[in-house]
């Protein structure tokens, strides 16, 4: 009997499926592990700076529960955010990185201005739309700000990335 059922599985003809032609494979691209962690640490670099807007400034503060200095707030976010490990000081920040054009700033990049009459005296973490994140002064509170903006346009230093 088991012969019979599988002399009849045999020999009952093949249907195919569909009567059109079977489609090629398309080419994937291919996607660079390194640039999909990059993607990854950008984006969790802009959701931190989200995160921490409205927190107070305090001059060499380095965490959000008492307070955070513009460099402060860039290494909290940068060393939970992304793991890089960055200096406490805004002027050596800017000589870390690469050094990249206006141009070609994307979200987690950071920013750099001369605001106290010294080079590289504030950063911030730009997020995208000529926007950045900042702990900008004494008595303020960590904001967005515009680029474009007269005050940062004049001030605007450099740029710098961690990612490819």
């Amino acid at each position: 009997m088991v012969s019979s059922l599988l002399s009849a599985c045999a020999a009952s003809p093949q249907q195919p499926l569909s009567n059109n032609p079977p489609l090629a494979a398309s080419p994937q691209p291919i996607v660079r592990q390194d640039n999909i962690q990059d993607k990854t640490s950008r984006q969790n670099i802009v959701l931190y700076a989200f995160g921490l807007i409205g927190i107070d400034y305090r001059f060499g503060g380095g965490n959000p529960a008492s307070g955070l200095d513009c460099s402060g707030m860039v290494r909290y976010i940068y060393r939970n955010a992304a793991a890089i490990n960055l200096p406490h000081n805004a002027y050596r920040m800017a000589r870390m990185g690469r050094k990249i054009s206006r141009a070609e700033l994307k979200p987690g990049d950071l920013v750099f201005f001369n605001t106290l009459h010294r080079p590289y005296s504030h950063v911030g973490i730009y997020i995208g739309n000529h926007r950045f994140i900042h702990a900008p002064h004494t008595n303020g509170k960590i904001e967005i700000s515009n680029l474009n903006s007269p005050y940062f346009s004049k001030h605007y230093e450099a740029a710098r990335s961690f990612f490819n």
